[in-house]
């Protein structure tokens, strides 16, 4: 719940700073709900997770200013990505529908793999994730990649990028990883 909400707070600052310099806005509501869904099925498979054994010695209670602290630092840190991405694109002279894409797949792409960093303390080779959020999260990032070059994509708004840009963006979703 609380990586969807800093996610969401992330992105929406996003928004509102880049509506302040941009003539267009950079995702339109439907690529925002379609940014939403997509984002949540990793998220919904952590149920499913295996759980690091030490924390399930004892009982936990949730630490509420942890977690106010955590969605306000991440949803942050999820802005100054999104703002390395808009001046990519920017700096890259894309077409607007073409801005929307790159910002969309950087978006879905690196909220679907942070998951595998936030669900343990521990890095990705200690703690292994379990085999749905692997699967959930491989699908949803190939399926976004992919979406663009679909025979529909034009209804949703969305435009080819050129592979100079996607190697960018990938680099830009590897820095965020890191």
């Amino acid at each position: 719940v609380f990586m969807a909400t800093s996610a969401n707070f992330g992105n929406m600052f996003s928004m509102a700073g880049a509506s302040l310099f941009l003539p267009f806005l950079p995702l339109l509501p439907k690529q925002i709900l379609l940014t939403n869904l997509l984002t949540d099925f990793p998220e919904m498979t952590i149920a499913s997770d295996k759980v690091d054994a030490e924390m399930v010695t004892q009982p936990r209670r949730w630490n509420i200013q942890f977690i106010r602290k955590f969605m306000f630092t991440f949803g942050i840190i999820s802005s100054v990505f999104d703002y390395l991405t808009f001046g990519l694109l920017w700096y890259l002279q894309v077409p607007v529908e073409q801005f929307r894409t790159g910002w969309f797949l950087e978006s879905v792409v690196s909220a679907a793999l942070i998951v595998f960093v936030v669900r343990s303390s521990k890095s990705i080779f200690e703690s292994r994730p379990g085999n749905y959020l692997v699967s959930a999260t491989l699908t949803i990032v190939a399926l976004t990649i992919a979406l663009p070059y679909l025979p529909f994509a034009a209804l949703i708004g969305f435009e080819p990028l050129p592979s100079n840009s996607l190697v960018l963006l990938g680099g830009i979703v590897v820095l965020y990883f890191a």
